[in-house]
């Protein structure tokens, strides 16, 4: 049909399509290309080009004329008993048996049966006014709104398509109003991050409460990793202080100890050991107060302030995509209202193109065109609405690419955080272990020079009475 000329019925602006064609009432096309999908490709007498949608045109089959009316035939086609021809909201004549109903794109031939009889019958036109009966867009290419998460078989956002490739209602999927590629139709996406087993790959879709009270989003999962992960790090906290609280009394209950006056008489060098002995509790005592001090400030307080804030941070967070998660339902109910109304608009278009084989009149053209108006007016509907929704879409998915990797850093600083901590403790205690042996070194050496000889000369010069033995009694 390239090269044939129409004359447009309705003006139309093309304000909402990149390469939209303007055109007033009245106006002659050249069309160029006529594609599948209800939108046609032309160039108007004063040389602009563009697409538009065939519903506002009437074709002219030959330059110049303009076609009968439908249900009218040129005078050179002769038609079999029982048919008549009519033109589709396109501009492209079909042919209806009356007697039976059945409806062709073939002229049929004088004996009732189609000119190529190896040519199966189809039935009336798959698309109204550039919609396919499902109510996805095919409308031309143009500067559409471009989704961030792409198909690698498909580049073009979700619900449109251009006359040259017709996208397939079963090349997606929506489920809890979020489109997905279809599993069986389109080929397996590539991970934004492949090597890292990354939360920005495995969590867009939802998944059952084990609980059985319905679906809990990926990002819900993600978000109640960090605040269990929080809980994780205050209880950490909570044990470090437990074990304070014990070094605490342990080093009062040494200081004590170290005060108590048993064996105080002991003498010699036993009782340098022993006081040696005494002394050294008092010093491990110091010892677990610093080391106490030190698991204070260097490991407990630095675990209860890390990301004070995190719990209303994490809400934040949760606010802003649930947010969003509502707004792209929003946008999907809108999408599926608009389709149920472009459905009912190409059925009662329908239905007027159907009452001109009973009755014929000028109401009923006028009907037609107040059809195929609002049966325009509401694919335009869909089409704003699905866009609305793609770009919905697309923020959603962006905000939670960010917000995951976020959530992943966050993750791994909460981990790293903790591990270095939990090693200054480890060393804390080694260098606790190291001072309680050196307060036990001085007992040790002073133990190994006891000499219980030497004791008993310092003790027997010290407490003698006297060196003459008693002899016997002589008479």
């Amino acid at each position: 049909m390239s090269g044939a000329r129409c004359r447009t019925l309705y003006p139309f602006s093309g304000e909402r399509h990149g390469q939209g064609l303007r055109f007033a009432a009245g106006e002659l096309i050249t069309l160029l290309q006529v594609p599948d999908g209800g939108w046609w490709e032309g160039e108007k007498e004063d040389g602009l080009r563009g697409w538009f949608p065939a519903s506002y045109v009437q074709l002219l089959e030959k330059p110049g004329m303009v076609p009968p009316p439908p249900g009218e035939e040129s005078q050179s086609v002769v038609l079999p008993p029982g048919w008549q021809s009519y033109l589709s909201p396109q501009g492209r004549r079909y042919y209806v048996n009356t007697t039976t109903n059945e409806t062709t794109w073939e002229r049929p031939s004088g004996s009732g049966i189609p000119a190529s009889p190896g040519t199966h019958r189809s039935p009336l036109p798959p698309t109204v006014n550039g919609y396919h009966a499902s109510g996805t867009p095919a409308h031309p290419p143009e500067t559409a709104h471009m989704s961030v998460r792409k198909s690698a078989a498909d580049p073009q956002n979700l619900g449109s398509s251009s006359p040259g490739k017709k996208q397939s209602k079963e090349n997606t999927i929506t489920i809890n109003c979020v489109t997905f590629p279809h599993p069986d139709t389109m080929p397996e996406q590539q991970l934004l991050k492949p090597t890292e087993w990354s939360y920005c790959d495995y969590f867009w879709a939802d998944k059952k409460d084990p609980q059985g009270n319905g679906n809990v989003a990926g990002f819900e999962l993600l978000l109640q990793k960090q605040l269990k992960g929080k809980q994780m790090q205050k209880e950490m906290s909570e044990f470090i202080r437990e074990r304070i609280k014990i070094e605490e009394e342990y080093a009062k209950n040494l200081a004590k100890l170290s005060q108590n006056s048993l064996a105080a008489q002991e003498e010699g060098s036993l009782g340098e050991a022993w006081a040696q002995v005494k002394k050294s509790l008092a010093d491990e005592a110091e010892v677990h107060l610093k080391f106490s001090a030190k698991l204070h400030s260097e490991v407990e307080k630095p675990l209860m302030n890390f990301r004070e804030n995190f719990k209303k941070d994490m809400k934040k967070c949760d606010h802003h995509i649930a947010d969003l998660r509502k707004q792209l339902a929003s946008r999907y109910a809108a999408v599926e209202k608009a389709r149920k109304a472009l459905t009912e608009r190409q059925r009662d278009l329908e239905m007027k193109t159907q009452q001109l084989e009973i009755k014929l009149s000028n109401k009923t053209e006028e009907d037609i065109k107040k059809a195929r108006r609002k049966s325009t007016q509401a694919g335009d509907d869909l089409m704003r609405c699905v866009d609305l929704y793609n770009q919905a879409q697309s923020k959603w998915f962006e905000e939670m690419v960010t917000t995951t990797l976020e959530l992943e850093r966050l993750e791994v600083e909460r981990v790293e955080m903790i591990r270095q901590h939990l090693c200054q403790y480890t060393q804390l205690r080694h260098e606790t272990d190291m001072f309680n042996q050196s307060t036990v070194e001085p007992v040790d050496q002073l133990l190994r020079k006891v000499d219980p000889a030497k004791d008993r000369e310092l003790w027997v010069r010290e407490h003698k009475t006297g060196n003459i033995r008693p002899v016997d009694m002589e008479i």
